[in-house]
């Protein structure tokens, strides 16, 4: 068997993904388990990735300079966009209007009106 990586085979020989299938599940420490006899190390606590938080005036620009990031869309674009959203507007209210158009007529014939 090769080994591909150090960290993820344990002291016996077992890969972390043999030994899964081996371990049963329920909470680590339980048995003689290769997990119960693990120690814990500073790598086990999750990393405090939290930053201190900022006062509105550094807010405002951090937008701002996010916003100069934007690679905003040129006039021809916009115009083209917009009348393609209109345009699906159009269909849909034309399509759902005929639905339940349609439906009322169905539920007309049905229960005969």
């Amino acid at each position: 068997m090769s080994q591909d990586r150090d960290d993820d085979v344990d002291v016996n020989g077992v890969r972390d993904s043999d030994a899964a299938a081996a371990v049963p599940t329920g909470k680590a420490g339980r048995g003689d388990t290769a997990v119960a006899g693990r120690v814990r190390t500073d790598a086990d606590k999750p990393e405090d990735t939290r930053t201190a938080r900022t006062n509105p005036f550094q807010y405002i620009g951090q937008v701002v300079e996010e916003l100069r990031k934007v690679i905003w869309p040129t006039r021809n674009q916009m115009v083209t966009y917009t009348i393609v959203v209109f345009l699906f507007l159009i269909f849909m209210t034309a399509l759902v209007s005929g639905v339940d158009f349609g439906a009322g007529k169905l539920v007309e014939l049905v229960f005969d009106r």
